[in-house]
């Protein structure tokens, strides 16, 4: 089974999205396996993090700013924009798939973790996800 979920984002950050991915593979009508996610684009990722307190959240995005910051000199591909280059740096060193296993038709996360879209530019829209059971 194969579905492309649409994430609505508005803007940089960290985008849950736990409960839609939860609805598919209790819906499913499956047991057990694999819950695969794969992200479609070149400047955003996925995450499995912290979803208790939005401040764990708040300093990986400020961290993550830090370490890659824009107008850096060193980068040529600007013709998108000050964010673009490092959101290509940021997907490149954070996760484009996960791969979450399923029991009795539940999402085998840990009590404190969720799954997030991590949108590394200031684009406000839609993003893809595919998942795969």
């Amino acid at each position: 089974m194969i579905v492309t979920l649409p994430i609505t984002v508005s803007g940089q950050g960290l985008h849950p999205f736990t409960s839609e991915v939860q609805r598919i593979v209790a819906r499913s009508g499956r047991d057990e396996g694999l819950c695969s996610l794969f992200i479609r684009h070149t400047s955003a990722s996925l995450l499995i993090q912290e979803n208790y307190d939005d401040s764990a959240r708040r300093d990986l995005e400020n961290w993550l700013n830090r370490l890659v910051p824009e107008n850096d000199p060193l980068y040529t591909h600007t013709l998108e924009g000050p964010d673009d280059m490092p959101a290509h740096i940021k997907a490149a060193l954070t996760a484009t798939q996960l791969g979450i296993p399923f029991q009795h038709g539940e999402l085998m996360l840990g009590t404190w973790q969720g799954i997030y879209l991590w949108e590394h530019r200031r684009f406000r829209g839609t993003r893809e996800v595919v998942l795969h059971l």
